[in-house]
């Protein structure tokens, strides 16, 4: 099982070496790893330390996802400009 209280988007990027990691339920939150298994521990710790932060500072803490969901694609990419 995987224990995350917000749902997670990771990204494969063109370098195979890395991966992108951000979350939609949490705004701000993103980082990045060396593999799939990387990316869901350092989310799991960053996610509390980010909590954490937004509560330091007073902001508002969005609810935990009562189903979070991880989703791993390829990276989003923009079209370019003509």
């Amino acid at each position: 099982m995987i224990d995350l209280p917000y749902s997670l988007v990771i990204e494969a990027t063109e370098d195979p070496n890395f991966f992108g990691f951000y979350s939609p339920d949490l705004e701000g939150f993103t980082g990045i790893g060396h593999s799939v298994e990387d990316c869901l521990y350092k989310a799991r710790w960053g996610m509390k330390e980010h909590i954490a932060l937004l509560k330091k500072k007073r902001l508002p803490v969005p609810t935990p996802h009562p189903n979070p969901r991880v989703v791993i694609q390829n990276e989003r990419r923009l079209k370019k400009a003509v």
